[in-house]
């Protein structure tokens, strides 16, 4: 369990960094492009994609807290 929360916080986190960075840079940074499903596909997220990219990383830190916290049981 702890395993696989770890694997899942990490690849948010990451997807979250990247959404990001590749909206701050106007799209160039096209590594892991799916992030921007998450902002594009959802009319009422438009103009929020940094917002929403921030809160994704934030959601992969915390299951990484979660992780943790498992691990230590």
């Amino acid at each position: 369990m702890k395993k696989s929360l770890e694997i899942l916080g990490m690849v948010v986190l990451v997807a979250g960094v990247c959404g990001v960075v590749r909206e701050l840079t106007g799209g160039w940074f096209r590594f892991m492009g799916f992030t921007r499903y998450l902002t594009e596909g959802v009319g009422l997220l438009h103009g929020k994609e940094v917002f929403v990219n921030v809160v994704v990383a934030v959601l992969g830190l915390a299951l990484l807290g979660l992780a943790d916290r498992v691990g230590r049981r």
